[in-house]
């Protein structure tokens, strides 16, 4: 397939257009990806601090990326709590079935 024939999207980050290889099926989940960059972006801009588009962008992926580990990092320690709690549950639901020969 050639790049000519690959399915497009265009997105708007910045008030730039981009045009974006993108399979028709991944078209919805990119543009709500491009939506949330788009509002990183404007609000890092906003402040006036880093000028370039570029600069912009490293900033606004860099902030995305800290919400992305934190939020793995939470799940990962939920999940950890799940197991935990069920392990407990295992151990009392066989001391219930094998009461103390005391």
């Amino acid at each position: 397939m050639s790049d000519t024939s690959r399915p497009t999207t265009e997105v708007t980050l910045l008030g730039k257009p981009y045009v974006i290889a993108c399979p028709p099926e991944e078209q919805e989940q990119l543009m709500r990806s491009a939506r949330y960059l788009d509002r990183a972006m404007h609000g890092i801009h906003s402040r006036g601090k880093v000028l370039g588009a570029e600069k912009v962008a490293i900033m606004a992926a860099l902030n995305i990326t800290h919400e992305l580990l934190g939020a793995l990092d939470a799940n990962r320690a939920g999940e950890q709590s799940l197991n935990d709690l069920g392990e407990r549950l295992e151990r009392a639901m066989a001391d219930i079935k094998t009461p103390d020969a005391s």
